[in-house]
């Protein structure tokens, strides 16, 4: 196989900042003796159909872009039987993923962890016959990130989420779900609800838990349950976001492996980008299912503390 690396990036990502970089990136990467394979995404699932054709006969795939660019190369991955390594070059408006495994916000010092980083197996999410590498949702204000123009976050960045997020409050509406995980089962009417594999979603850090183990093979679950007042709906978020705050309408668990059934389909969010609707499916946690490059930290285990 030799030192053959394939570099898929988002051009358009995150105020298209890899632009000024792509030069220091690509010269560092020949330094070290790899030969380059590069592909500029071109439409929506362009990175994963780029890495199931070329990736099999590669060391490293190199992923520039946001979540949603990550995601896809995930997907990729996870369709060959030897998977490369990653490494991942976060240039989206939010970089939840990347903030949880502490990468660098600097482009070319996040390229360097190829040589000088520590190889991490990280837990990827199985649902139904799609991946995603950090979260899964539902409900309350999941469609915002891929209702979101690109050049609207290419312009204001976070703050876009938060003004697509006001847009949404007049179309609250709750979903009768149930979930059946380890012999129990939960059943309720619910706004919203949350797998994942995180410390940082939509930016907000620590949701779940401030201890997240992104390679244990469980992924953390934050249901909210409809409010029987809609005043109750702002102390119910504010549960959510401080997670020590106890709340009635909230439930939280881990769960590897769980059957989720609604009484209408209902669209989920994969990674930041539309995943679909559905009504009867199962998630599972894959444990260690891919290698990604990290910088050298103490504990390679507890990503979060």
């Amino acid at each position: 196989m030799g030192k053959k690396l394939l570099f898929v990036f988002n051009q358009k990502s995150g105020r298209a900042r890899i632009k000024n970089y792509i030069s220091d990136i690509l010269n560092l990467f020949t330094g070290l003796g790899y030969e380059i394979e590069v592909h500029v995404t071109q439409k929506q699932g362009d990175a994963a159909d780029i890495v199931m054709k070329r990736g099999k006969s590669k060391r490293v795939i190199v992923c520039s872009g946001g979540d949603g660019t990550l995601n896809e190369v995930v997907t990729g991955l996870m369709k060959l039987e030897n998977k490369p390594e990653i490494v991942y070059i976060p240039s989206g408006s939010t970089n939840d993923f990347a903030t949880s495994l502490k990468l660098p916000k600097n482009m070319l010092e996040a390229a360097g962890l190829i040589d000088k980083g520590n190889t991490y197996a990280c837990d990827i999410g199985k649902f139904d016959n799609k991946y995603f590498a950090y979260v899964a949702a539902f409900g309350l204000f999941t469609d915002v990130p891929y209702m979101t123009m690109q050049q609207t976050k290419n312009i204001l960045g976070h703050q876009a989420y938060i003004l697509e997020a006001v847009k949404r409050l007049a179309k609250i509406k709750p979903y009768h779900m149930k979930f059946e995980y380890d012999d129990k089962v939960i059943e309720d009417d619910f706004l919203y609800g949350m797998i994942s594999n995180t410390t940082s979603v939509g930016g907000f850090k620590n949701i779940i838990s401030d201890n997240i183990c992104m390679n244990d093979g469980l992924f953390e679950v934050a249901l909210i349950k409809m409010p029987t007042k809609p005043s109750e709906l702002a102390d119910i978020i504010q549960g959510l976001i401080l997670k020590g705050n106890s709340s009635e309408y909230i439930k939280r668990f881990k769960v590897s492996n769980m059957h989720i059934t609604s009484d209408s389909n209902i669209d989920w969010v994969l990674d930041g980008e539309y995943g679909g609707n559905a009504n009867d499916f199962y998630v599972s946690a894959i444990k260690e299912a891919v290698k990604i490059k990290i910088p050298v930290i103490n504990n390679l285990s507890i990503i979060g503390k």
